[in-house]
């Protein structure tokens, strides 16, 4: 396959082709409210250095006892299992379950939303990264959520943009990277089924939403030659990840393994 882009590139004339369709799906449909986000916020952080109360759980031997967990399960990606070794999950979870943090389960993080299962997020990440021969340039992240996926991220991209729907998702998240220094993340608060055109076209998009068919408004805003990967229903009524190509002809789409994440929705709450 074409290398992947590094920082964003013009989208060409081809870069408009009509998705290939999946068999049993309809075309994407158009959004006929528009709900701007807001402006990119640079989240400022300080050093990754004050414990948790005493939990211990900032010790790096933990952290990789979970990606030996990872390459045990196949994940091969040395900048992948770099990243989710190096980014503390435990920061992300709610207080009572931080001891739950670097068991492979995904965790409850407030508004009916969850923080996804390590393999997920390092599965997905990879993905994105086949095929790369360095790090990805510009990514868009849909579904913020607590900001865990966004720090790995930017370990693995030059530039991230991640957009959250739920007001409190996104302050949440904020807080949550205020103990990190990652000058590359951006967060949004906006409809996400939008995408972000200001920051397109991406080297990457990934969802941590899925729905029936992907918004076209991604589509759009993906790179010639960059991939998205995402949570899609299939014609079983069952979610699968879907992994999308854009080529300067048009769409390739491989639908893989079974996955659970919430549905895709439109409009900010």
């Amino acid at each position: 396959m074409a290398q992947r882009p590094g920082f964003p590139i013009k989208l060409s004339s081809q870069a408009q082709a009509s998705t290939a369709k999946t068999p049993g799906k309809t075309p994407a449909k158009t959004i006929a409210k528009t709900i701007h986000p807001s402006p990119a916020t640079k989240v400022a952080i300080k050093p990754a250095g004050s414990d948790p109360q005493g939990l211990g759980l900032d010790s790096s031997a933990v952290r990789q006892r979970m990606v030996q967990k990872l390459a045990a399960q196949g994940l091969k990606n040395p900048m992948v299992l770099h990243a989710m070794g190096t980014v503390e999950r435990h920061r992300f979870v709610e207080s009572a379950l931080v001891n739950q943090a670097y068991e492979d389960t995904s965790l409850p993080i407030g508004l009916g939303q969850t923080i996804s299962k390590p393999n997920v997020v390092a599965r997905m990440i990879e993905l994105l990264l086949e095929g790369a021969t360095g790090k990805l340039g510009r990514v868009l992240e849909i579904g913020t959520g607590c900001g865990y996926q966004a720090a790995v991220l930017s370990h693995v991209a030059t530039e991230v943009y991640s957009m959250e729907r739920l007001k409190g998702l996104h302050e949440k998240a904020r807080a949550n990277l205020r103990h990190f220094r990652l000058a590359n993340v951006h967060l949004l608060f906006g409809d996400g089924m939008l995408g972000y055109p200001k920051g397109a076209p991406y080297a990457a998009i990934i969802s941590a939403a899925g729905g029936e068919t992907l918004p076209q408004q991604w589509l759009e805003q993906l790179a010639v030659g960059g991939r998205l990967v995402a949570p899609t229903v299939t014609a079983s009524g069952q979610q699968a990840l879907l992994v999308v190509d854009k080529t300067a002809t048009g769409f390739k789409q491989n639908v893989l393994e079974a996955v659970h994440f919430v549905p895709l929705k439109s409009g900010i709450s």
